[in-house]
């Protein structure tokens, strides 16, 4: 199985946690010894919202704020990289294709951003849809996606899956800008639907949770037809 992960910059880089990284690359480690190819897409979290509010403090265009949190982005994807030699490629490719031709040589690939106007969720379900990969997970910091906001609303409730149509109902009409929070972004819920893939939106702070999702446990939100 080919799997495209996208792990959020909310659970990994907000703050930037060594530790969890080097969770996720003893699972990483383990799944490629069992022949699965993995492209990780990381966010840059509250690293990169640090760096997109000094932007804008000196005026800087969205183009820049975003070319600013895609360097973010790229760092964390190194830090899990470098823990992943030699087992992932230590190169981050800058561009889908590039990732594509190191998959020829490496069970797994990370990869942070690749240009402004193009959220790593973005990056990620594009990806799955390019490389033809088999499914997209995404780690996040819920354990789910909700029928609304459960850090606003205490009644909310998990939705244990959605439908292509349900997902773009729900996301694809936000209004996009740098360092957008949102447990999925509105064209990449719209490029999900459109292309019908096959997602998997789950709790992140655990990474054993990538393993069972793999598995066919039920666990977080399945997104699917």
């Amino acid at each position: 199985m080919n799997i495209v992960l996208r792990i959020g910059g909310s659970v990994i880089a907000s703050p930037l946690n060594p530790w969890l990284i080097l969770e996720y690359s003893k699972i990483l480690e383990k799944l490629s010894l069992k022949g699965f190819k993995l492209l990780i897409v990381t966010g840059g979290g509250e690293f990169a919202r640090i760096l997109i509010e000094n932007a804008k403090i000196m005026n800087m265009s969205q183009e820049s704020q975003d070319r600013v949190a895609i360097q973010a982005s790229r760092v964390v994807a190194q830090l899990l990289a470098e823990a992943l030699k030699p087992t992932a490629s230590v190169t981050i490719p800058r561009r889908i294709g590039e990732a594509s031709k190191l998959l020829k040589k490496h069970n797994i690939v990370v990869m942070g951003g690749i240009k402004p106007g193009m959220t790593t969720d973005t990056v990620a379900v594009s990806a799955t849809v390019k490389l033809g990969f088999d499914v997209l997970i995404k780690a996040t910091n819920r354990d789910g996606i909700y029928d609304k906001d459960p850090s606003r609303y205490p009644d909310a409730s998990k939705l244990d899956s959605l439908n292509f149509k349900e997902l773009k109902d729900m996301f694809g009409r936000i209004h996009y800008e740098a360092g957008l929070k949102t447990i999925i972004d509105p064209k990449a819920a719209r490029l999900i639907a459109k292309h019908r893939v096959k997602t998997i939106v789950l709790n992140g702070f655990k990474p054993e949770n990538i393993e069972l999702a793999i598995k066919g446990v039920k666990i977080g939100t399945l997104i699917y037809g």
